[in-house]
């Protein structure tokens, strides 16, 4: 399970979705983000590499 802003996010959701469980960030924001990390919305958690997650901790 990748753990972002303190928050534990499901390893089997698409990761545009698994960001909405952090407060605060919603479909918009979410989306936001995965474009400014350059990943791809439609990817599921379980398969981000280490360099993936960094980047959307940032």
């Amino acid at each position: 399970m990748a753990r972002i802003a303190g928050i534990d996010i499901p390893r089997e959701k698409k990761v545009k979705v698994a960001l909405t469980y952090i407060h605060g960030i919603g479909n918009t924001t979410a989306m936001k983000i995965l474009g400014d990390a350059h990943i791809d919305p439609d990817i599921r958690v379980r398969d981000l590499s280490e360099e993936m997650i960094s980047r959307l901790r940032k």
